[in-house]
């Protein structure tokens, strides 16, 4: 169905758009973001009271210069250093913290810079986030890909040479089913070296199902950490269960994933202290689970359809690269992914910098690869992005721009045995 309202899988009645205007108008009309839902797994972990704790106290205006150089002076960093680096103290000091990160970038990972694309196979979405283009009350065109239509995608993108692909859908269980996603990573195993997922969080042992069926790793997005800001953001759906998904990660380590990643939208709240949290959420896992591979994403909003709603927090290049920066002094061995959602001159620079992972080739439509790597249209409908992307540039000129910055684009370094 194209152009209409769904949310579980059936069409808006008036009786539903009216319970969009109370949900809008009503705070008392929502369900508490901190109450389980039924289905939910709940775990024993003592990872989020840290992270909450350590954000909630955390008051960037009381750092000052000479916190910022004892950061920058020491060979290992801590917590509080760490504080100090994302502190508005650190912003004279960008060249500087930028040069450390290089040199920690460099030491940690080389001169590489792995590439990968996103491949969205569904965008019907059971969520009401009022900043996202998927949202179920946004009037988009929605398109969910058959078995045949992923696997057409997944070729067309292999014979462009990508090796690891980064599977989405919207979070709709109704509509994008565990045992539908887990077909997709089938797929997509036969195709790419690595499969990572991007979608709804889910229990254990569905993550364990997901891991059988091919996935390797899983990116959660935490969106704010601010659960305040969370609840007024989120104002329907499984994805309202703040706790839920801030341990998404943990289950999915738990279920056997090799990977995880993490991020916060910046300039929902406070971009300062939701990079704090998003950067301790790593910290406080990576020594909880030594073994598991973690990495992080730092993207800013970007226009939607019909995006009438938002008013974002300023988050300006400058300060989304202190942010990168702190992130690679504080954690030298975690993985920093610069999405299509920032410019070709600004990725162009931070992967001499900070980052070590760039998407290339990127739709955050569905079922448009054929017409954008073939020039040729499938004449089936295609659903509306998820958001405006900024960078557009195929695999060929990623790959070819990267190396000539000096740097060596690797496609796969993983082997299956």
């Amino acid at each position: 169905m194209q152009n209409e309202f769904f949310i579980d899988g059936e069409h808006l009645s008036a009786k539903a758009l009216e319970k969009k205007h109370r949900l809008e108008n009503d705070p008392t009309s929502r369900t508490d973001c901190m109450q389980y839902m039924s289905g939910m797994e709940i775990i024993k972990s003592d990872i989020c009271d840290k992270v909450i704790s350590n954000m909630n106290s955390y008051d960037s205006s009381k750092y000052t210069a000479k916190d910022v150089e004892r950061a920058l002076a020491k060979e290992t960093c801590d917590v509080e250093d760490f504080k100090a680096l994302l502190s508005e103290a650190a912003e004279p000091y960008l060249e500087q913290m930028a040069q450390r990160a290089r040199r920690e970038t460099s030491r940690h990972f080389g001169n590489t810079v792995y590439l990968f694309t996103p491949l969205y196979i569904a965008n019907y979405c059971e969520n009401y986030c009022v900043y996202c283009g998927f949202n179920c009350y946004n009037n988009i065109k929605r398109m969910k890909l058959t078995a045949e239509q992923i696997e057409r995608e997944m070729k067309i993108i292999a014979n462009s040479g990508m090796e690891e692909i980064l599977i989405l859908t919207g979070e709709s269980r109704a509509q994008s089913d565990v045992k539908y996603i887990g077909e997709a990573c089938k797929l997509a195993s036969k195709y790419f070296k690595s499969v990572g997922l991007e979608i709804y969080p889910v229990n254990t042992d569905e993550y364990r199902y997901l891991h059988e069926c091919g996935a390797d790793y899983v990116t959660v997005f935490q969106e704010t950490y601010d659960t305040k800001k969370y609840e007024q953001l989120h104002l329907l759906g499984h994805k309202r269960v703040w706790p839920y998904r801030f341990d998404a990660q943990e289950r999915a380590i738990m279920g056997g994933m090799r990977g995880v990643a993490f991020s916060a939208l910046l300039g929902l709240s406070n971009f300062r202290k939701d990079a704090l949290a998003s950067g301790l959420h790593v910290y406080y896992l990576q020594r909880k689970y030594p073994h598991a591979e973690m990495s992080l994403s730092c993207p800013r909003l970007r226009p939607i359809i019909n995006n009438d709603k938002i008013n974002p927090l300023d988050v300006h290049e400058k300060q989304l690269c202190q942010v990168l920066c702190a992130y690679r002094i504080f954690l030298p061995f975690v993985g920093i992914t610069v999405s299509s959602r920032e410019s070709e001159k600004f990725r162009n620079g931070i992967v001499k910098i900070a980052a070590t992972k760039v998407s290339a080739g990127v739709s955050t439509g569905i079922g448009d690869h054929e017409s954008k790597y073939s020039g040729k249209s499938s004449g089936e409908a295609q659903g509306d992005e998820q958001f405006e992307i900024n960078d557009g540039r195929s695999l060929e000129k990623m790959y070819k721009d990267i190396s000539d910055e000096g740097l060596q684009p690797v496609l796969n370094d993983y082997l299956n045995v």
